[in-house]
């Protein structure tokens, strides 16, 4: 990978868009290597959690690369928009947990890149924002669609139409950043958040997490009959199993398996 760190140790996946020059601006390149790379993370079992961040403590990921795009024709940027909806769409939708550690500048394919993950930990430097408009475009790689989804339709079309950045303090306040974090701490601060998730049965993380995934984009009925359908299926699980009983012996849980 020319674009892409990856880093796997203790179920933890450190997955690093490096591209500092540019500030570690995503173009089509990357965007290849990150879907797949994501590919192969997701039919990793001894993957519980993916971190992403961006080289460097400047950036997360500064936008999009303006530079393909400025002599772009409308087919090419469509083919962009959609090379990006595949790939974040496989970072939102994959079995292991996500975490963005959101390392500075988080603006334009950068802060729909942070929405697309499951949590997002903000450094106390970071600056969340949506800029296309103001570059005679509008998000395309998700944020005119996840951003009115974390933070409501008012705010969401506020960030884009205005073009503002926020701070990582404002992006907290509106439920774009879940922690706020001294930049020093955040790496350890999200691996802690990973192990804390990893004590628990990784089949039932994963079927929790497409229960609200999927169930935030229906009715409530048709979500609740997913979760009853889910929560069925988590009863067939040798963790299930191993959970209950530990509980009702009163002594710690083995160590789940993720069957």
């Amino acid at each position: 990978m020319n674009n892409l760190l990856l880093e796997i140790e203790n179920g933890i996946a450190l997955l690093t868009i490096n591209r500092p020059k540019s500030l570690n601006a995503l173009n089509s390149e990357t965007l290849s290597e990150l879907n797949t790379c994501l590919r192969e993370l997701e039919g990793n079992t001894d993957v519980k959690v993916v971190i992403l961040t961006g080289s460097g403590e400047k950036a997360f990921v500064a936008g999009a690369d303006i530079s393909e795009m400025v002599n772009a024709t409308p087919a090419e940027g469509r083919t962009m928009g959609l090379l990006a909806k595949e790939a974040f769409g496989r970072l939102e939708n994959m079995p292991q947990v996500t975490i963005a550690a959101v390392n500075g500048y988080a603006l334009g394919g950068g802060c729909e890149i942070s929405m697309a993950c499951d949590i997002r930990v903000a450094s106390e430097n970071a600056k969340f924002g949506q800029p296309e408009c103001g570059l005679g475009i509008l998000p395309g790689f998700g944020g005119t669609q996840r951003l009115a989804r974390l933070v409501g339709k008012g705010r969401a079309k506020e960030l884009i139409f205005t073009c503002d950045q926020i701070s990582a303090e404002d992006a907290y306040r509106m439920g774009l950043a879940n922690h706020v974090v001294p930049q020093a701490e955040l790496i350890d601060y999200c691996k802690a958040m990973a192990g804390r998730i990893m004590k628990n049965g990784p089949f039932a993380v994963a079927l929790a997490k497409q229960a609200i995934n999927t169930g935030m984009d229906t009715d409530l009925d048709s979500g609740l009959k997913l979760e009853a359908n889910l929560f069925g299926l988590s009863f067939s699980t040798e963790d299930k199993k191993e959970g209950m009983t530990a509980f009702l012996e009163k002594r710690k849980e083995k160590h789940f398996i993720g069957k």
